[in-house]
C-alpha cells in the first residue's frame, strides 16, 4: 500500500524507466540554537480567540521537542495552560512581562512586543 501513496508525489514528473523507484526526501529537524543566540519576541494576541488574550513567544529556532520543553517550563512558571507548536509558544492570559523576565533569566534574548 505504501508504494501507491500518490498524494506525496503530486507534481512529480516520472521516468519511463521501468526500474525507477521514487525516493522521498526526509525532512530533518533543525538543530536547536543555544539560548544566547535565540531572538525571541513576546507579544499578546487576541485574533481568532473570541477576544481572549494569549501571550505568544515567537522566533524559536530548534527542534519540536526543545520547543515543547521550553513551553512546558513557561506554563509551569506562570501557572497557566498553553501550547507549543509551529515554532510558537502560546500562554493563556497576558503574561508578557513575566515571560520576558523568565526567558532573560534562562539566558535567552527576549524582547517584549506590542
Amino acid at each position: 500500500m505504501a508504494e501507491n501513496d500518490w498524494k506525496k508525489r503530486l507534481g512529480v514528473v516520472f521516468s519511463t524507466n521501468p526500474d525507477f523507484v521514487y525516493q522521498e526526501e526526509e525532512a530533518s529537524e533543525p538543530e536547536t540554537l543555544e539560548p544566547s543566540r535565540q531572538n525571541l519576541t513576546v507579544s499578546i494576541d487576541r485574533k481568532g480567540r473570541a477576544g481572549k488574550q494569549v501571550t505568544l513567544v515567537s522566533g524559536f529556532k530548534g527542534s519540536q521537542d526543545d520547543l515543547a520543553e521550553l513551553g512546558r517550563t513557561l506554563k509551569m512558571k506562570c501557572g497557566v495552560g498553553g501550547s507549543a507548536k509551529d515554532g510558537e509558544i502560546t500562554i493563556q492570559g497576558d503574561f508578557r512581562d513575566r515571560v520576558t523576565e523568565i526567558l532573560k533569566g534562562m539566558g535567552y534574548k527576549a524582547k517584549r512586543g506590542n
